[in-house]
Order: C-alpha cells, then structure tokens, then sequence
C-alpha cells in the first residue's frame, strides 16, 4: 500500500471495474425479495449541484446496504426533458446564431433541440458516476424517450376518454418571457418594495365629489375591470349599492356589485373586479356571470382593449397611467407597499395572472385513492409530520393546468377536423377524421414536464407493457427526495400510481433537508455560496463528499455545511488507511486470517472481547439506523467504531501482543484485527464505496472472491458464540472502566505540562478489591498505554503536592515532587488564572451593559456568553490544579 492514499486514481479505477463487471446490472427473475429505487429524474439541462449529491448520496447507501443483503435491488436512473430549461437553452444557442425558432420552424427546431440533448444531456449522468452512483445503468430512461412517449399518451387518452382532462379558459401563471403558462412550482416568490395605487371611480351620474376609492398593486389590469365588488354586509355604501361605477380613464360604465368575498375590514372594503387577470376575481366573475376583458397580449404588451395604451409594454402602460390619472384627479395617493410577487423560474419576468385556453387535469377524482393510501399507511413519509403536508394539500387541491406553450415535450394527442368539427385524442398520428375528413391538424402545445415525471416509478419498467421488470420491481420501495416537491411530484406519483396500476408507488417517502450554507441560507449561484460538488471530489474526494454530507445530515433536518466539513470525511479516509497499512506491516506479506471458526476462547483477552463486542454491537444498532431512515446515526455509529474503538484503543492495545515474541498470541490478535477490520469496512461500504473497495483488496479480504459490493453483509454474533467467547457486560464495564483511568492519567500529565516521553508514577485507589483484581493482570499493558508505572494501593492517602482524578476504575493520583517545580508551576498557573479572571470581568461588564445586549445581533450575544463559560471553565479547572499542588 502506497504510504499516502490518493482518491482520484482509486476512484475511475473501481468505478470502470464495477462496470465491466456489471456490479449494477440487476435481474428481474433473479433470486432474493425485490428491492427498488427510482431516481428522482434531473433534468437533462442540468448539472451535479450540492443538493444531487445529497439527494443520490443517501439512494446510493440504500441500494448497496440492500444488495449486499440478499435483496434483488435495482436503481432506475434517467434524465427528465425538462421543457421549459431546454427550450430555453436551445433559443439561446439559436440567437447567438442570429435565428429564433420560428424562423427555423416547429420540427426543424425540435430536432435541433434532440441534437443538443445527445451532444450535452449525459453530462449529469457522467457526473453521478463519479460520485460513485451504483445505478443500473442498463436501464437508463429518458422523459422523451419512446416508450415513455407511449405511456404518457396513453394516461393522457384514458384520461381524456374518462372526462378527467378538458380544455377551458382559466388563469393560470404567464411566463411573458417565455411566452407560456407555467406550473405553480415554476413560480419563484420574491418579497418587493412596490406600491398600492388608491384610485377613484366615479359614481355613474353623481358630481365631480362622487366616487369611491379602490386599491390595487397592478393598475395597467384596470382596463380589464369589469365591475367593483363589496360585502353585502358592509354598511358603508348603502347609498350607492345597486349603481354603476365610470372606468377611470376609459369612462366605460361598471357595476357595483355584492360578494361575500371581499373582507370589509381591508382596505376600503371595495375590490376591483378583474377577471382576465386575476384568479380570485376570476371565480367571483364567474358567480356573476361577468365577461372577463384581457387586456395584455402573451408577450406582456398592452392588446386593443387596453384603448389609448395599446401596444406599450405593460410597466409601461403603468407609469402612463399614473400620469394621466394625476392629471384627471382620480388618484386619491399611493402607499410604499411590500408584498410577494411571483417570478417566473427560468425567464426572471414578473408573472402576470392571465386567463387563457388551456388544457386541465380533474384532479380530485384521482386525490381520493391517494388520500387514502396515507390514511391506510400504504405509503408511510419520513418524517412522520410531512403526512399532514401532504393531506392538507390532498384535500384543498385544485385542478392541474397541463398545457405549455412551448414546441419541446410530449404534444397533446389532441387532433381538430375543421371540415366536420371533430375534436378526437388518437394514439396513432391520424390521416383521415372519423367521420372521413381529412383537414386534419394536432394541438399545438405541449404537455408540463410533470406529466411524464408523475408516470415515471411505472414508466421506467414499460407500462403499459407487462414487462418482467415491471411485474418484479413495481412498488417501489423507497423515494428519496426533497419536501419541496411533495406536491408537484410525490403527491401526483401516488395518485397515477393507484389509477393506472392500482397500487401504491412506493411504500416509503424519505424527505432530506435542503443542503444550506453555514449561517443558514440556502446555497445558489446568485447569493456566492453554493458549493460545487464536483471541486469537492476533486479537492477532497467523492468518498469525502458523501461522507460529510451524510453525517451532517439529522433526519429530515437542512444541512448547514461549509467547504472546510469535506476535510471531515478526508481526515477519516486518512485515518483507516493509516490504521490498514499498519495491519498490513504486521502481516509479513501473508494473506490475512478472517475466519473467527479458527478463533480460541482461551487466547481471548479482556480487550479482544471489548473489541468483538463492540463490533456485534455496532452491527445491530447499523442494521436498525439504516431501516429507521437515521443516515447520520449510521455514518456516526460505523465513524464512531472505526475511529475510538479501534484505531484509538485496540491498534494501541495489539502493539503489545503483536511485539510480544508470542507466535500465537500474535496470530489470534491478527485474526481478531482482521475479522475486525474486514467487518467494519464492509459496513462503511455503502457510505464510503471506493476506499473501502480498494482497502479489500489491498488487504487480500477479496482473494479468489468477488467485489466487497458483492459481498455478504454482516450479521451480529449468535447468542450462543457470545456465551462461549464470554462477550458479556462485566467485561466492557470492566474495559471501559481501564479505558477511563488510562485517559485520565494521559490527563493529568497534559495538565502539568509533563513531556510524553517522561516516565512517571501513578498510583491507583481501585474502586473496589474486583477491580483490584483485574487490574492486576493488566499492569503491562497499562503501563505501557500510561507511559509510566502503575502501583494499585487501596489504601492511598495522598499528602503534599499530589494531583488526583477521579476515573470509572478509581482514584488517579500522580506524586508531582520528583516530576515538576512545585513553586514553579504554582506560579506559572497563578498568572493563568489571573489573565482568565480578568476576561471574565470584561466579558460580565459587556454582558451586564444594556446598549450591547440591546443593539449587538443575537448570534454576537450569545457567542459572548458561550465565550464566557468557557473562561469559566478553565479558570474552574486552574483553580483545581492549584488545589492539588497547595495540599
């Protein structure tokens, strides 16, 4: 083994042999219980970002745990079309061109677009390989491709066929930039300083003094009011309930109208009624059996209804407006206003609420079998407190806008006859109309991304073909993903899921935080703080990268992680490849021994039974982590052992028998070490696949036999092999207590500033004659660990300068007269205590002064205090040595 381990070599390496050898290939009639994962589809356009890594971090962990456990495990990888972002990305190339897609025409721009998916679409495939995403790549799917182009026709025909998918004109969310409806989840919020505009409307036929007053932050829709609205409860306007308003500006005439809707106690009580733009005043239009007026064209200009501001952009039209409302005296004043205001995802345009033709989902048909497979626990979320999400948006769902303006996805399988008025969905592109017409033209739009996406836990495998795939590894297992797409995608799954298969999708829903910085926000290119997790493997390695993720990982908790975290996972990829090269120096070359049938009971020392304990121990609280969800409980249990039991304690403990010139002491100390190790690795595999790999062969543990993600997981010991080597409780009270006493006494020579290389005496009060006992068998090796000589005396009374801990085996005591400068090291920690105790004094006066705890940020108060306690700390522990040296 190399002296230093250098990830990257090791990593396209194992990756490439894994490969070849078809370490991911699964088999639908192979044997053992079907276990099976989709990958939550990136999209095509996309690139690795931290969120990924997380995301296919913890799939990745599952599906090897339940490879190497018996299970028939698939991981279905693949790439979304992602219509809108790859629409965009096309456009784009094809301005720098100087051409735009209606120049170049529908089908010569969508090949081009497919042209553009095989040239740079495998590129976040390539990079989840890197990170050592064992998926099968065999089964690679793609939204577009031809078999799920089938499948989405097909949901779309039954759906249509059942009257679960009609067309009408609704609001929906307008991207003006991209000139389409979008998807709520497309819509991104941002908090803005706007306005809210107090305009007056005159009352039909009163004098110059007669109007009310209406609010809005959108005054270019005021051409499309259609009436003003008030609570019919609302006494104020008695007087005038019944009249007709004027139109500001355009002088068109409107009616008062009554709605229960509006909230008297806002505003002025009174609601501008737009319904082309707006969809709370859609519905109320509708009650009233208003004709809606829109008054913007899909680019966001102003159209003819808009009168003397046709053709201005539409903030345009805003500021012109305002103007001549000033100057005809109906704008009573303007407010500095902050609110929400949706942008659209790709474009960053300001949404505008538009109604418009569209094709739409009835979803509430489809909700109640999904409901009702949470209620059943059919489908189970972790954690737990996401069911209420999901049911709460279950039972308030609206019906879902399926149609985008855009010449990239699925088309709807719509075709119009204008001869004969036929309007038919066919599977098959038609030449002649049922009734033998033969102008015959397809709908122009296409379907959302989501409707391919919501198919895809069946899709993958076929269907609507009855594939073997499909028959074996349809449910799912589990879904791993993040909570913001619950509804958009999760939700949606378990509703196609129980119409079309009439089955659940998957069991289990595992929701992850989202990855943010250190101080909390969420990482993006925009704010400066995303971390790339591609220069993450490169600086650190992809072993280092899902290390560090998983630990900092609490169960459906965000991740706050800075780019110093990956040396975590580094230090720990060093650690156990130090602890490996040890071993292996021990080792003479020889292929190591593994099998614990050759073990014997007798040769078994208090630290070995520590040691096998442990490691039973750590197998099942792994095995129970991993069925709960708790990753980072995994990644800490597996650290844990590996790191402090035994690199730490037992490597230190087996230089002694290993150096001892007993030949088969040395053996059995080997056998237990490598069984140890062989173990551990195997149970850190899924986490850290590629040093683990390279360590199982490096170390021989592969011999003749296959890969270390082949190989058999391990099970904790039988009751009856921990009877016979006595793996009891009593031992590891009694080694931990050992443990303890070796620590405190590396303590006490830390604290007087003893080098290691002194010998010093110890001498130890046992806390009982049994730990006498077994303290007196294992004085060599205490001695050696202390780095100093070990005397048991039960009766010890300490006198003079003798400083004293207290550990789990008893008293700790080191005469310090022969060691150190008594008057000295007095002094030296004297002045110590001073300077700690003057911090503490400044420190109490910041915190006692009002001005700093009032104006400093919350996070600076609270440092300071934390600052505090800790001085006081030290100082409590200086005065304690102090005490010591005094008598």
């Amino acid at each position: 083994m190399e002296k230093k381990y250098d990830p990257t070599p090791v990593e396209k390496k194992w990756y490439a042999r894994w490969e070849e050898a078809g370490c991911f290939t699964a088999d639908p009639n192979a044997e053992g219980e079907p276990y099976s994962i989709v990958i939550p589809p990136p999209n095509v356009t996309g690139r690795l970002h931290i969120g990924h890594a997380l995301n296919n971090s913890i799939q990745d962990i599952l599906i090897r745990w339940k490879r190497m456990s018996g299970y028939n495990a698939v991981w279905i990888p693949g790439t979304d079309h992602a219509g809108i972002a790859t629409q965009s990305v096309v456009e784009r190339k094809l301005r720098e061109e100087g051409q735009t897609r209606r120049e170049l025409g529908r089908e010569a721009f969508v090949e081009r677009v497919w042209d553009w998916k095989e040239q740079y679409g495998s590129t976040i495939i390539e990079q989840l390989r890197s990170m050592g995403c064992s998926c099968d790549w065999s089964r690679e799917r793609f939204t577009m491709d031809e078999g799920l182009s089938d499948a989405v026709k097909e949901v779309f025909i039954q759906l249509y066929e059942q009257g679960l998918i009609y067309r009408g004109n609704y609001i929906i969310n307008w991207s003006t930039g991209l000139q389409t409806a979008l998807s709520d989840d497309e819509v991104e919020y941002e908090e803005v300083k706007g306005h809210l505009y107090h305009i007056r409307y005159p009352i039909e036929g009163g004098g110059k003094d007669d109007y009310i007053v209406v609010a809005t932050t959108r005054p270019e829709t005021l051409m499309g009011d259609v009436a003003v609205a008030v609570n019919p409860r609302d006494k104020r306007y008695e007087n005038i309930k019944g009249k007709n308003l004027i139109l500001p500006v355009i002088g068109r005439a409107i009616p008062l109208i009554e709605d229960d809707y509006v909230d008297p106690e806002f505003g002025t009580g009174l609601v501008k009624i737009t319904p082309a733009h707006d969809p709370n005043d859609f519905d109320m239009g509708n009650r009233h059996e208003l004709t809606p007026i829109n008054v913007m064209n899909p680019d966001g200009t102003m159209n003819g209804e808009a009168g003397p501001y046709e053709g201005m952009d539409r903030f345009e039209c805003r500021k012109k407006l305002l103007e001549d409302l000033e100057a005809q005296g109906l704008m009573e004043k303007i407010e500095e206003h902050v609110h929400q205001v949706g942008h659209c995802y790709r474009s960053k345009t300001v949404i505008e609420p538009r109604l418009s033709l569209q094709w739409f989902v009835k979803m509430a048909p489809l909700a109640e079998r999904a409901k009702k497979a949470v209620e059943d626990g059919e489908v189970k979320f972790v954690p737990e407190r996401w069911n209420k999400v999901y049911m709460n948006w279950m039972d308030n769902i609206r019906d879902w806008c399926i149609s985008r303006q855009l010449w990239w996805g699925h088309r709807i399988p719509i075709y119009y006859c204008d001869s004969t008025g036929e309007v038919w969905a066919s599977r098959e592109t038609p030449t002649v109309s049922p009734q033998g017409g033969t102008d015959i033209r397809q709908d122009e739009d296409v379907m959302d991304t989501w409707f391919s996406s919501w198919l895809w836990p069946f899709s993958v495998h076929g269907w609507p073909n009855e594939t073997e795939a499909l028959k074996t590894w349809y449910p799912s297992s589990t879904l791993v993903t993040a909570p913001d797409i619950i509804f958009f995608w999760v939700a949606r799954m378990v509703m196609a899921g129980t119409t079309f298969m009439k089955q659940v999708p998957f069991d289990t829903v595992y929701l992850h935080g989202v990855v943010r910085d250190k101080e909390g926000n969420k990482q993006s290119k925009s704010l400066g703080n995303s971390i790339d997790p591609l220069e993450v493997i490169k600086d650190f390695s992809a072993d280092a990268l899902r290390f560090s993720l998983i630990t900092l990982n609490a169960t459906g908790q965000d991740v706050k992680i800075g780019e110093n975290d990956f040396e975590m996972g580094r230090n720990y990829s060093t650690k156990i490849w130090n602890a490996a090269r040890f071993m292996q120096m021990q080792s003479d070359g020889e292929t190591p021994a593994c099998d614990l049938d050759a073990l014997n009971p007798a040769l078994l020392s208090s630290d070995d039974r520590h040691l096998l304990t442990r490691l039973h121990q750590t197998i099942r609280k792994v095995n129970a982590h991993l069925d709960a969800y708790r990753f980072n409980d995994y990644s800490h249990e597996v650290y844990s052992f590996i790191r402090t039991d035994y690199c730490d304690w037992y490597l230190e403990y087996a230089k002694e028998p290993l150096n001892s010139g007993d030949e088969a002491r040395k053996a059995h100390t080997l056998l237990v070490m490598h069984h140890t190790f062989k173990t551990a690795i195997t149970l850190l595999h899924p986490l850290m696949p590629f040093l683990t790999e390279e360590l199982w062969e490096a170390m021989g543990y592969r011999g003749e036999g296959d890969f270390l993600m082949r190989s058999e997981w391990p099970k904790p010991f039988e009751k009856a092999t921990r009877e016979a080597w006595a793996l009891t409780d009593e031992n590891m009270t009694f080694v931990d207590a050992k443990r303890d006493l070796i620590r405190v006494a590396r303590q006490l020579r830390a604290d007087y500033n003893i080098k290691p290389s002194q010998e010093i005496e110890f001498i130890v009060r046992p806390s009982s004659a049994k730990m006498e006992d077994a303290l007196s068998g294992e004085l060599d090796a205490l001695n050696r660990l202390v780095r100093g000589k070990v005397q048991l005396k039960s009766d010890y009374k300490a006198e003079g300068a003798v400083p004293g801990l207290v550990s789990k085996a008893g008293n700790v005591f080191m005469p310090a007269d022969d060691l150190i400068d008594v008057d000295a090291e007095v002094a030296r920690l004297q002045k110590q205590l001073e300077e700690l105790e003057g911090h503490i004094n400044r420190s109490h006066a910041r915190l006692s002064n009002e001005a700093f705890i009032s104006k400093a940020p919350a996070a600076v108060v609270e440092q300071q205090r934390a600052q505090q306690q800790e001085i006081i700390g030290k100082a409590d522990k200086i005065r304690g040595l102090l005490k010591s040296l005094q008598g």
